[in-house]
């Protein structure tokens, strides 16, 4: 693997007095963060009281008694917007990809599966908006189709309406080609959100994994001031195999005020909203050398103890690698689709070489008019 030159002296093209400040500015900011932590291990038998007080501190010992080797995949997305200066390229893309299986286990998917689409557009600073909201609409797609027992969805469930909802407000806005794309797919995508955000067949059980998140309903509990995110917190105070019983996720009801007739015009909304309003949230660590993780889940996963231990299986049987920060098809599709910002570059400079066959006379104008201003990645 190449490595970025950027990456082995982060500091070459930075003014010398610049970097001098900034590293001088380390002491102060590890003084803060070290009386942080203190404080933390400090309260940390009283944290776990609080929690076994409370009934939430459990063992995964008490749910996983037989194995049953449940099988995985792990779906992402991302979206490539290349400023030219004559007009955008966007690139957006949707992966799925199967877990590890056990050699007695017959693999549903040889190779990844994937949507995709790739299309120059007009300016507009809100491209990348629609764009965000194709992706996400073909990870749902993906995760529906999916065979698999357990399906790991990067970010929140509540993630794509939000999305789709303000990208279809200014969806008039944007280049006509790229509309179209979200229009014509979001009749599939309902459909999809209905089934993923439900699970109602017991053969199927879908959970996202956000990597990144502020809420705090557990810190709030035990630490009154909320200094912490829930999954900072308990990656500091659970021991392995623990888990945090599910509780309900608690979502303002503001967030489901849609005014955007388009969408409703789709069909599946009220029913989607309707699962999203009985969501339910578990923190779970599989082992010492694994973060806590924060796992949402249908109400019909949560609330069943053979399905919610079905996830639990396969989050341990896919998080034994350590220095792998996420159950591994999720770990595995994330790294597949970080390259996109490296590929439209590529596709770019082909499209170039492919156009300047057709002409005879100023190439120079062809090469300006397709230069690449700046890249923005959103996944």
């Amino acid at each position: 693997m190449q490595v970025n030159s950027s990456e082995i002296h982060p500091f070459n093209e930075l003014p010398e007095a610049l970097v001098e400040e900034l590293l001088n500015q380390c002491g102060s900011m590890g003084d803060t963060l070290s009386r942080s932590f203190r404080n933390l291990l400090d309260n940390k038998g009283a944290i776990r009281n609080d929690l076994a007080d409370n009934g939430l501190l459990k063992h995964d010992s008490d749910l996983l008694t037989n194995q049953s080797y449940p099988t995985t995949c792990g779906v992402d997305g991302a979206y490539t917007l290349e400023r030219l200066l004559s007009t955008d390229m966007v690139a957006v893309a949707g992966v799925a990809v199967e877990g590890l299986t056990p050699p007695s286990e017959t693999r549903h998917w040889e190779y990844p599966h994937h949507l995709c689409e790739v299309l120059p557009t007009k300016h507009h600073d809100k491209t990348g908006l629609v764009s965000k909201a194709i992706m996400l609409s073909m990870e749902l797609e993906l995760a529906n189709s999916a065979p698999h027992d357990v399906i790991f969805l990067d970010g929140s469930f509540t993630t794509p309406l939000i999305n789709i909802q303000q990208a279809l407000y200014t969806i008039d806005e944007v280049d006509r080609h790229l509309s179209d794309i979200l229009f014509e797919r979001m009749k599939d995508t309902m459909e999809a959100y209905k089934t993923v955000v439900h699970a109602r067949r017991s053969d199927r059980q879908f959970v996202s994994v956000p990597k990144y998140t502020s809420h705090n309903q557990i810190a709030k509990i035990l630490l009154k001031d909320g200094v912490y995110e829930d999954r900072a917190l308990l990656s500091f105070v659970l021991s392995a195999g623990e888990y945090i019983r599910p509780f309900p996720f608690k979502v303002p009801d503001s967030m489901w005020s849609f005014a955007e007739p388009s969408l409703k015009e789709m069909g599946n909304l009220e029913t989607i909203i309707d699962g999203m309003r009985n969501l339910y949230v578990v923190y779970y660590r599989p082992f010492i050398h694994s973060p806590t993780f924060r796992l949402e889940l249908p109400q019909s996963v949560a609330t069943d103890r053979n399905r919610l231990c079905k996830v639990f299986e396969a989050i341990k049987l896919q998080s034994g690698t350590p220095g792998i920060f996420e159950p591994y098809p999720l770990y595995l599709a994330d790294r597949m689709v970080k390259q996109m910002g490296r590929a439209v570059p590529a596709i770019r400079k082909a499209t170039t070489q492919e156009m300047l066959q057709f002409w005879d006379e100023a190439e120079a104008e062809i090469y300006l008019l397709m230069h690449g201003y700046r890249t923005e990645t959103g996944r």
